[in-house]
């Protein structure tokens, strides 16, 4: 079966590439069982906590974020020297359950995955 990784890579809700990146995660889901999601850069703060976007009008999809492992995804990695560049604490507590890796783990698990899609 093909292995399929998510890479989130953009904050949200300054453009709907998240907000796409979840949906695509959810149909593809259905597909294939051997999921992977992967955060870096800005798409580290898709998983905050406690985000207002009602404050500049876009929909709240952050909570989707916690229905993941209802549709078995449960490998969710996120890049630990993207947090400290954005001055986040690592303990942090993500909407998600996540495995945070340094950047050489990071890329190690990413390329085990067979198909990559990037939002």
């Amino acid at each position: 079966m093909k292995r399929v990784a998510f890479v989130f890579t953009h904050a949200p809700h300054g453009n709907a590439s998240g907000r796409e990146g979840l949906d695509a995660l959810l149909a593809v889901s259905a597909l294939t069982e051997e999921i992977g999601v992967f955060f870096v850069g800005d798409g580290v703060l898709q998983l905050l906590p406690q985000q207002q976007p009602d404050q500049i009008l876009m929909r709240n999809y952050i909570a989707t974020f916690g229905v993941l492992p209802l549709y078995d995804i449960d490998c969710c990695y996120l890049c630990e020297t993207s947090v400290r560049q954005r001055g986040l604490s690592i303990d942090t507590n993500w909407v998600l359950d996540v495995e945070l890796l340094a950047p050489e783990a990071w890329r190690s698990k990413l390329a085990s995955y067979h198909s990559i899609l990037s939002f």
